[in-house]
């Protein structure tokens, strides 16, 4: 199997908090913008994957987050390849601030064509 995995990093501004997201009422990371990122790191991850014509769509997603983020806090979400069978890619991945964890959970992607994708 391939060892695919996928980091990026973001630093917490007032677009990314539950306010700004309407999924909660303070200024904190948001839920959604956690698992955005996560989805963002198994995108990264998939890459090398794929073929030219081909691109990775979510298709399921499980997401626990344990921690709050505040507006400045700098997270890093990580996934890794635990299992691919044909088009079909299952991820792992921690989101963290340093050395504590802020969300973790898994994000099954699947392989599709592009161009047939879209039209």
């Amino acid at each position: 199997m391939n060892d695919s995995v996928g980091e990026v990093t973001l630093v917490v501004g007032d677009s990314d908090t539950a306010i700004a997201y309407g999924s909660g009422d303070v200024p904190v990371l948001a839920t959604p913008r956690v698992l955005a990122l996560a989805e963002q790191a198994a995108v990264v991850a998939a890459g090398d994957l794929l073929t030219e014509e081909q691109t990775s769509v979510g298709i399921h997603a499980e997401i626990h987050h344990v921690k709050a983020t505040p507006v400045g806090g700098e997270v890093t979400a990580r996934a890794e390849l635990r299992d691919e069978d044909g088009h079909n890619f299952r991820f792992e991945f921690t989101v963290t601030d340093g050395e504590e964890t802020v969300a973790y959970g898994s994000h099954r992607r699947v392989a599709v064509n592009r161009d047939r994708f879209i039209t």
